[in-house]
C-alpha cells in the first residue's frame, strides 16, 4: 500500500493511493467465508457450498466493497495525520483517474482531487472599534410586562351597561327590508359579539354604552368590511354563503362580561419571582426591567458578531480558492439544481465558507470548547427565554431539566444549541479584544438595522 500528497499549488494537491492485493485480499476471504455459512443455494446443504461458486457469485462485488472501505480509511487517515484542512470531499481527478475493472485488476490506484483551505491569519486587537449596542428598556416595555402579569390573574365580571373591550352574548335575528324578523332566515342563539373589533365606526358606535335587554339593529356585513371569516362565525354560515349575506341584523343584549385585571399583589410577585423575592411594586418593576435586558443581550450579542464579521472579513481580504474544483464539489451537491444554480450561488457560498474557516480559526486561537454541561445550559436559557415571553421569570429547576433533556432528544435541536454556545462564547471573547464602542438605541432603532 502507498498513499503520496502532490500540491497542485497552495490551495488544491492530488493525493494518491496505490493498493495491493495484500491490502484487501484477506478482508475479502473472510467475508466470503462469512457468506458461504450463510448461503442457501438449491442443492447444497447449508455452509457446504463450494468456495469456488461464492467467489463466483459474490467475489467482484466483495472485492470492490472491501476496496473501497480500505481505501476510504486510509484517504481519512491520511488527511488526518498529515492535518490537511481540506474543503469538501476527495474528487476523483477527471484525467489521472485509471479505469477500474474488479474482474480482471489485482492492484488498484486512486487518484483524488484534494481543496485545501488558503492560508491566512484571523485576528483582533483593541486597535478594532466595533460598536456594541444595548437595547434601552423603556417604561413602556416594562408597564406592558407588568400588565400581562396583571391580566394573568384577571376576571371577567357581569355588568348592566356596555364599554369598549366588552363582551355581548345575546340572540342575534336577520330582519327583512321593513326592519321586521324574516322569516326562515338567520338565527343565532347566544351570540358572542365584541364591537371593539368590528371595521366599520359607525357600525361600532350603534353598540357604545348599550345595556342587558337592548335591542339593536346593526349590518354585519358593513361591521366587518364583508370579512368572511368573521361573519361566518357570527351568523354559523358557510363563507361562500357571506357575499349574499348584506342583511341587516338585530342584536337582544343578554349579557355583557367585561374583563377587569388581576391586583398587583404579593400574589403576583411570587407567581413570577418565587416567595417573597420582592416586596414592593418598585421592587418588582426593578426585576421585571433586569428580566427584559437579559433577553435582549443575546439579540445584542448577535448584532455584535455581524458587525465583528464584517471587520474580520475586511481584514483578511480575498483569499484563494481552488473555484474549479469547489464549484464540482457545489454542484456534486446540488445534481437537482445543476450548473446555473451553482453559478448564482457560488460568490454567496465562498463568502459563507471565508467566513466560517475565520470562524473555525478564532475559536481553535480562543481555546473555545463545547462540553455538555454548556450545551444543557443552553437548552435551560433557551427554555427560560420561551416561558419568560409567557410571563414566568422564575421556572422550577426540574421542569428546566426536563425541557433541556426533551430538546436534546433530537439531532437538530443539539446542533443549532451547540452552535449557539460556540456563538455566545466567541461573542465574549471577541468583545473583550476589540474596542467596544458602546451604544444604547431604543428596539425601533436596532429593528431597523436588520431591514
Amino acid at each position: 500500500m502507498n498513499v503520496s500528497f502532490q500540491n497542485i499549488d497552495k490551495v488544491s494537491g492530488l493525493l494518491t493511493v496505490k493498493l495491493e492485493k495484500a491490502d484487501y485480499q484477506e478482508k475479502v476471504d473472510k467475508q466470503l467465508k462469512s457468506f458461504r455459512q450463510k448461503a442457501q443455494i438449491p442443492g447444497f446443504r447449508k455452509g457446504m457450498v463450494p468456495m469456488s461458486l461464492v467467489k463466483k457469485m459474490y467475489g467482484k462485488s466483495v472485492i470492490a466493497e472491501e476496496v473501497n472501505k480500505t481505501l476510504s480509511e486510509q484517504v481519512y487517515d491520511y488527511i488526518k495525520n498529515n492535518n490537511l484542512n481540506v474543503l469538501g470531499e476527495p474528487l476523483p481527478n477527471e484525467e489521472k483517474q485509471p479505469e477500474i475493472d474488479f474482474d480482471t485488476m489485482e492492484e488498484f490506484e486512486f487518484v483524488f482531487d484534494i481543496a485545501l483551505a488558503p492560508e491566512f491569519k484571523a485576528e483582533v486587537s483593541n486597535q478594532d472599534k466595533i460598536d456594541y449596542y444595548t437595547i434601552e428598556v423603556t417604561d413602556e416595555m416594562v408597564d406592558n410586562q407588568v400588565k400581562a402579569y396583571t391580566q394573568r390573574n384577571g376576571k371577567y365580571d357581569k355588568v348592566d351597561v356596555y364599554q369598549d373591550n366588552d363582551m355581548l352574548k345575546g340572540l342575534i335575528a336577520e330582519l327583512d327590508e321593513n326592519g321586521n324578523t324574516k322569516e326562515g332566515g338567520v338565527q343565532v342563539e347566544g351570540a358572542v359579539l365584541m364591537p371593539s373589533y368590528m371595521k366599520n365606526d359607525e357600525q361600532k358606535a350603534i353598540f357604545a354604552n348599550a345595556k342587558v335587554n337592548d335591542v339593536l339593529v346593526f349590518n354585519p356585513n358593513t361591521a366587518y368590511d364583508g370579512h368572511e371569516a368573521e361573519i361566518a362565525s357570527l351568523l354559523k354560515i358557510e363563507k361562500e354563503a357571506v357575499a349574499d349575506m348584506k342583511s341587516n341584523f338585530s342584536f337582544q343584549v343578554e349579557e355583557i362580561t367585561r374583563f377587569v385585571p388581576g391586583e398587583l399583589n404579593q400574589e403576583i410577585f411570587d407567581q413570577v419571582l418565587g416567595k417573597d423575592v420582592v416586596k414592593t411594586e418598585e421592587e418588582f418593576r426593578v426585576k421585571v426591567k433586569e428580566s427584559i435586558a437579559e433577553q435582549f443581550v443575546s439579540d445584542s450579542d448577535y448584532k455584535f458578531l455581524i458587525d465583528a464579521r464584517k471587520v474580520l472579513m475586511e481584514k483578511v481580504g480575498k483569499l484563494e480558492f481552488p473555484d474549479a474544483l469547489l464549484k464540482r464539489i457545489m454542484l456534486l451537491n446540488n445534481k437537482e439544481k445543476g450548473e446555473e444554480f451553482v453559478a448564482e450561488n457560488y460568490d454567496k457560498s465562498i463568502e459563507e465558507l471565508t467566513w466560517h474557516l475565520i470562524k473555525e480559526q478564532l475559536v481553535k486561537a480562543n481555546e473555545i470548547k463545547v462540553e455538555q454541561e454548556d450545551v444543557i445550559k443552553m437548552a435551560k436559557d433557551a427554555t427560560k427565554a420561551q416561558f419568560a415571553q409567557y410571563g414566568m421569570l422564575t421556572v422550577p429547576e426540574d421542569v428546566l431539566e426536563n425541557y433541556a433533556q426533551e430538546m436534546l432528544k433530537k439531532k437538530e435541536n443539539v446542533d443549532g444549541l451547540v452552535n449557539r454556545v460556540v456563538e455566545a462564547k466567541l461573542a465574549a471573547a471577541l468583545k473583550s479584544q476589540v474596542a467596544l464602542d458602546n451604544k444604547t438605541v431604543s428596539m425601533e432603532e436596532f429593528n431597523k438595522m436588520f431591514e
